[in-house]
């Protein structure tokens, strides 16, 4: 169910080896089985922040029951892992964080 996706101008050198840090650190940061997370890298060369097209990030972490009080850890990590993997600092990625009711999340023809 934890969904994270990422949207970047800039270029990852080994796209699956992003993903698969990705997917690893999200399950451990929601205490979550890693075959329930889903994780989306897109390149997106048009893309401005502040008016300027140096790398950027924007990321979407979505998953049942977020702890909103952990917010600001997972933006560390995230940011951490943007920058190891696409050169993206901190100051240039943003992350919204979205904590879904269980109707609104539709899986193997139901929700959950």
């Amino acid at each position: 169910m934890p969904l994270l996706t990422i949207e970047t101008n800039a270029r990852a050198a080994t796209p699956s080896a992003v993903v698969t840090e990705f997917s690893a650190a999200v399950a451990s940061m929601l205490g979550k089985p890693e075959s329930y997370v889903m994780v989306s890298l897109r390149h997106n060369p048009s893309m401005l922040f502040g008016g300027s097209d140096e790398p950027l990030a924007y990321l979407e972490l979505k998953s049942l029951g977020l702890p909103q009080d952990r917010t600001a850890e997972f933006s560390a990590t995230l940011c951490e892992l943007v920058e190891k993997h696409l050169g993206v600092g901190a100051a240039r990625t943003y992350i919204e964080f979205a904590g879904p009711e269980r109707h609104m999340w539709g899986w193997n023809s139901a929700t959950f």
